[in-house]
């Protein structure tokens, strides 16, 4: 059923989805807001009324990803396998670059992360990168092979990243907006978690 709550400046609507669930959630998906509760669950409006901040922050943030993605378009050319060559190429090239190779690089469908880079120095790569300009494309893969030297998010990270791309939040920003776009387009094969995707 569709309810809405109003939230200081903001009239949110929001969907209840009775479901075979143990415990309530709220996600967004696709930029909608639901709730989803156990069958018998008896007051949904307790749930709304406890998690008002974060509702209210979760949906300025997605109507600030709305306004910015309406100018962006997805790639649609690029095929799965098109992409895997173009990141093994970026892979070895950067490599050779940082002095680094990872022992694998694979690949798979992911929720919230673009990319990751394990313990044992193996790359994973989100697939829905083929929808990605190919500049995005070079900075998500640029961004876990520095992770093959700095583990962490340390201002040391930031330096090899900042050597060949100048402004990192400019790119960030971008793959927020373009994880937007995503989102609305597969909504119906992944759920949303965070409205965004990550690198971690």
């Amino acid at each position: 059923m569709e309810y809405f709550v109003n939230i200081k400046d903001a009239m949110i609507r929001y969907h209840v989805i009775h479901s075979k669930v143990r415990n309530p959630r709220l996600e967004f998906r696709g930029g909608k807001f639901q709730l989803i509760i156990p069958e018998s669950y008896p007051d949904h409006e307790r749930i709304i009324r406890k998690h008002k901040r974060w509702i209210y922050n979760r949906h300025i943030r997605m109507q600030r990803l709305l306004s910015a993605s309406k100018d962006l378009e997805l790639d649609h050319s690029r095929s799965e396998e098109e992409l895997k060559g173009l990141v093994r190429t970026c892979v070895l090239s950067m490599g050779k670059e940082l002095g680094v190779q990872p022992k694998a690089v694979r690949f798979r469908k992911m929720k919230t992360k673009w990319g990751s880079c394990s313990s044992r120095s193996n790359l994973n790569f989100n697939t829905y990168m083929r929808y990605l300009p190919g500049e995005l494309i070079e900075y998500i893969v640029y961004h876990e092979m520095v992770h093959l030297i700095e583990p962490n998010h340390s201002p040391d990270f930031w330096k090899h990243i900042r050597a060949r791309f100048k402004d990192p939040k400019y790119y960030e920003e971008q793959l927020s907006n373009h994880w937007f776009l995503i989102q609305e387009e597969i909504n119906k094969q992944i759920p949303a978690r965070n409205g965004r995707a990550s690198i971690p």
